[in-house]
């Protein structure tokens, strides 16, 4: 087996420990469990020599999950975008833009700016 699917394979490992330790309202451990997730996707990423689809999506939009569940909303956002500018399958590209749409439902609302007086 390659690097890429072992670095995978530990994110899957990581991400279910993490989905575990959520549901048993283990909060800041699960986190811990996403984060190490999003570490092996990212390296998983790095081992990718071409942007090949849908290798190249599924792992953006794995470690785009990882990210969001570990609230890094950021990293997400960037991940997900990273992964549609590279034209991935429409059904994963689907995937792509509902984990936007969490990670936007999750950023503070933006901040009223009052108008200044002329």
């Amino acid at each position: 087996m390659s690097a890429m699917n072992d670095f995978h394979h530990q994110a899957i490992d990581y991400a279910a420990r993490g989905f575990m330790e959520q549901m048993q309202g283990n909060v800041e451990s699960a986190s811990g469990c996403f984060e190490q997730a999003l570490q092996m996707e990212l390296a998983a990423i790095a081992e990718l020599t071409e942007p090949i689809e849908p290798t190249h999506s599924v792992l953006h939009r794995s470690a785009g999950w990882m990210a969001y569940h570990s609230g890094q909303y950021r990293q997400a956002e960037r991940l997900a975008a990273v992964a549609l500018a590279h034209e991935p399958p429409p059904e994963i590209a689907d995937e792509l833009r509902d984990l936007l749409k969490h990670v936007y439902a999750q950023w503070p609302p933006k901040r009223k700016v009052e108008a200044v007086a002329d």
